[in-house]
């Protein structure tokens, strides 16, 4: 989802707290969205009360007009219970009026509670792993401050209805389950509206049926399972510009309902691309996932983009938001974070699959590479944040962080690639779609992690902790020289870092070496501890050193000096240990030639003591309280544990 900035913008340069202009998706500055958050004590994620039954169908039966701020109808759900009950709760905003509730024919009696909940009691209990359905029907003003549900706006004086549900705001148009466990395996979307209006949603265009009098009935079903925020509607005069994709992988529908007045050469032009983009995709992703159905967009007021599955709400057809709504397809639909805090999942891989059509289809080398410039110098402007949001930050504009959720998330992706290699990390990606476990369901951030784990043979751990839960990021301080009689060159790499959260990043660090005639070399240097050092061969006398040479990896202010006092033999110099660690009263730093400053901070950051230690001194640390702390000397950063 591209964020949507809208009502509140006065002014929007680069670098500013709500993100890059070449990176704008989806971000509604509305307090109300946030009220809706934290209207009840439920948790944005789970609705315990919904946690006693399986939501497997849904037919929608609306009423609808784009000149009205108005929903009426009766949603009938089917569902499976998971445990014997005498009652079912459904997600309603509670300024919506539920004027019955039918089952098997027979009115059961109902609540409309404060929460944003409706109970509804059954004549009698209903058994585990029974089958059922039920129908609500209800009407009312949708509160369109929360922006889920918005008509009567319009363009070039047609009116207009469009929503846009994530995260929280299914349940302010159609009662329903918003829990992030329960995706619904089909919907039947019937929706009657004047005649002369067309109506987008998600999945297969069953049917238009004129009704007279006017109407008409529009139908769509969708038979991929969809968690309720992906369920969208679009109503407007639209124009149709449908046709078909045809990739090496696949064949089906390219439906677009876009504004009469942006039916031009180059909306068609870019919506003509999007096939290119599809391909890409598919080479690098894997088969498009709901390739039984549709692909499609439907325009909308919003100033950027949503992933609606199969027909993607737009504000605008820029080729940068066709590939990330596009992307959404496979990561955001098809797997669908488990968790708001798990939100990274959909937007950073969404923003990795930009970051793969411009660099195959649509950049330049040198274009491509300044843009990840940019992209770094977006994710280094401020030292601190996590990808993974903690509870304790969950709310609605943390979700949608542009530099965290989105940029910072994509460009780990980046370094996960440049880890493992681009062959292995996009089979990666086409195995991760496939798996069982996670297609057309859920997935969290250690679903993902053990995942790629178990794919690669390697222990992602360390850089989830550091580079997903942690915060920051690191500066590289390199230092080199070349023996002038073996060629072979010598480093010495240090490390600081932004947020006392990451005490040391371990990554391998792209080097690129140039020679005097015109010889260049790359290697990686594997960067275990700080004040390492290393050697490396090379057949040729080096000029210059280039880190980062193609941005591989997120930092910031590094420096690569050359330095002839630096020697080989400096290798074998006693580097500062800290002993005993763990400890209970007192800590050492053995190889320290002077006295240094120091300083201990907690895990979160804060500073708990400070001080001058030298070579034959100690560090008394028996009043601090059990836990890890993090030591900090000499531009070095050393976990420490305290008995």
């Amino acid at each position: 989802m591209k964020h949507i900035y809208t009502l509140i913008i006065i002014c929007l340069t680069f670098g500013n707290v709500f993100g890059q202009i070449h990176n704008i998706d989806r971000k509604r500055l509305i307090d109300s969205e946030m009220k809706a958050a934290s209207k009840s004590s439920l948790d944005v994620n789970v609705n315990p009360n919904t946690l006693n039954y399986d939501l497997q169908y849904v037919r929608l039966d609306l009423d609808l007009d784009p000149n009205q701020q108005f929903v009426s109808g009766t949603v009938t759900s089917h569902f499976k219970m998971l445990q014997n009950s005498n009652n079912i709760y459904f997600d309603l905003a509670d300024n919506l009026a539920v004027s019955n509730v039918k089952y098997h024919g027979q009115n059961l009696t109902f609540q409309q509670l404060n929460t944003d909940e409706i109970k509804i009691n059954f004549l009698s209990s209903l058994t585990a792993q029974t089958l059922d359905s039920l129908s609500i029907t209800y009407s009312g003003i949708p509160d369109a401050s929360s922006s889920a549900f918005v008509a009567n706006s319009t363009s070039e004086g047609n009116p207009i209805l469009a929503t846009l549900s994530e995260p929280f705001g299914a349940k302010e148009w159609w009662p329903t389950k918003q829990s992030m466990n329960d995706k619904i395996e089909k919907l039947d979307i019937k929706i009657t509206t004047p005649a002369q209006y067309t109506v987008g949603s998600n999945g297969k265009l069953m049917s238009e049926t004129i009704l007279g009098n006017g109407r008409k009935l529009t139908y769509w079903q969708t038979n991929y399972p969809i968690p309720a925020y992906l369920f969208a509607l679009g109503i407007s005069n639209y124009t149709k510009i449908n046709s078909t994709i045809t990739t090496t992988g696949s064949s089906f529908p390219f439906l677009n309902y876009v504004y009469p007045g942006f039916d031009t050469p180059s909306t068609r032009n870019n919506l003509n691309w999007t096939a290119d983009s599809m391909q890409t995709f598919e080479n690098y992703f894997g088969l498009y996932p709901f390739r039984n159905e549709k692909y499609g967009h439907m325009q909308f007021n919003w100033g950027g983009g949503m992933e609606h599955s199969t027909m993607t709400s737009m504000g605008s057809f820029g080729q940068g938001l066709i590939a990330h709504e596009l992307a959404h397809q496979w990561f955001g639909d098809k797997l669908t974070c488990g968790a708001w805090n798990d939100i990274w999942l959909n937007e950073g891989f969404a923003t990795m699959g930009e970051y793969v059509v411009f660099e195959k289809l649509l950049y330049t080398p040198v274009q491509f590479q300044n843009y990840l410039v940019s992209e770094m110098n977006y994710i280094t402007s401020d030292p601190g944040g996590s990808v993974y949001i903690p509870d304790s930050d969950l709310n609605f504009y943390r979700i949608f962080d542009d530099r965290l959720s989105y940029t910072k998330g994509g460009y780990a992706l980046r370094m996960i690639k440049w880890i493992i290699g681009d062959d292995q990390f996009y089979a990666m990606l086409k195995a991760y779609q496939n798996n069982p476990a996670f297609a057309y369901n859920y997935v969290k951030t250690p679903d993902f992690q053990n995942f790629l784990s178990t794919y690669t043979g390697r222990d992602f751990s360390g850089f989830f902790n550091d580079w997903i839960y942690g915060q920051g990021y690191p500066t590289y301080q390199i230092r080199w020289t070349q023996s002038s009689t073996t060629n072979k060159l010598t480093f010495l790499v240090g490390q600081t870092t932004s947020s006392s959260t990451v005490s040391f990043f371990k990554m391998p660090l792209p080097i690129k070496v140039s020679g005097s005639g015109g010889q260049t070399a790359c290697f990686v240097l594997d960067h275990n501890s700080n004040n390492q050092y290393f050697t490396q061969d090379v057949g040729f006398t080096v000029t210059s050193v280039a880190f980062n040479y193609e941005n591989q990896i997120i930092t910031k202010g590094s420096t690569v000096v050359r330095d002839n006092n630096l020697a080989v033999n400096d290798i074998n110099k006693e580097k500062p240990n800290i002993y005993p660690n763990p400890a209970k009263s007192f800590i050492k730093i053995a190889g320290l030639e002077k006295s240094a400053d120091y300083e201990v901070f907690s895990i979160d950051g804060k500073l708990i003591k400070k001080g001058t230690t030298n070579p034959n001194s100690e560090i008394n640390i028996s009043t601090l309280v059990k836990g890890t702390y993090v030591l900090k000397f000499n531009n070095q950063s050393i976990k420490i544990i305290k008995e």
